[in-house]
């Protein structure tokens, strides 16, 4: 069983996600709350979430860290690895040790060593029988995850396919891909507004990134809300 205290924080975390969910939210801030709680409840160093565009390429949508490192390592395995191998055949993909990747993972392998990744967990975000994406647990030591932190990774991935899928589904018929569209959008222009406040203010896209989050939970914003206002010059932080 997963222990009292860690048992005590995955309930909160489905708490306050279920919070979010019911009320008007930000799919991009959801995810991100998301996989920064993966790595306070599982025996990992990151997390990162992995969504499929129109044409079926794997784009990242949230990280544990904005660090181009673990963006590089999640892309590529997107291209060849964990990542794709999970979106492919939709079950939970468990690389144990990165050095007994396969020869066709080998940029892959190269990066995730020396970026200092050792296992690797990819976890699909299915809707029945479709699977959208993926969610990556990255560790730095080898080994396998507990088998109750897979079932708890693939419950919290299925509630961010909730999230992802149900985004103002009441007020907007919107198809799945247009939804994935539109959470991939948002990322975007998160991105450019980093990089905005970045320049602006003379600190770390990470730095910038947290200035963003920071900013809209206080002032009661979406996040995609205003990073857009900083990069149409509307809104100055």
């Amino acid at each position: 069983m997963i222990d009292g205290t860690r048992e005590d924080r995955l309930i909160d975390t489905f708490a306050t996600l279920a919070d979010t969910l019911v009320a008007d939210y930000d799919v991009v801030d959801l995810l991100q709350t998301l996989v920064e709680s993966c790595t306070d409840l599982f025996d990992i160093a990151a997390a990162g979430i992995l969504l499929a565009d129109a044409d079926g390429e794997l784009e990242v949508v949230a990280s544990t860290s904005e660090a181009s490192r673990l963006v590089e390592v999640m892309q590529l395995s997107a291209r060849a690895g964990p990542c794709v191998e999970c979106f492919v055949t939709g079950a939970v993909v468990s690389l144990t040790d990165v050095e007994e990747s396969p020869p066709a993972w080998q940029r892959f392998r190269d990066s995730a060593r020396e970026q200092g990744f050792a296992a690797v967990f990819a976890i699909p975000l299915r809707l029945r029988e479709t699977t959208i994406g993926a969610l990556n647990l990255l560790s730095n030591v080898p080994g396998a995850l507990r088998q109750q932190d897979v079932r708890a990774s693939q419950a919290l991935a299925d509630v961010a396919t909730i999230g992802i899928l149900q985004e103002r589904t009441l007020r907007e018929s919107m198809s799945v891909r247009e939804q994935l569209t539109n959470a991939l959008t948002s990322r975007v222009v998160i991105e450019q507004a980093k990089g905005v406040l970045a320049h602006s203010r003379g600190v770390s896209m990470e730095e910038a990134f947290t200035l963003l989050r920071t900013y809209a939970r206080a002032n009661r914003l979406l996040l995609s809300s205003v990073a857009q206002g900083l990069v149409e010059q509307t809104l100055v932080i």
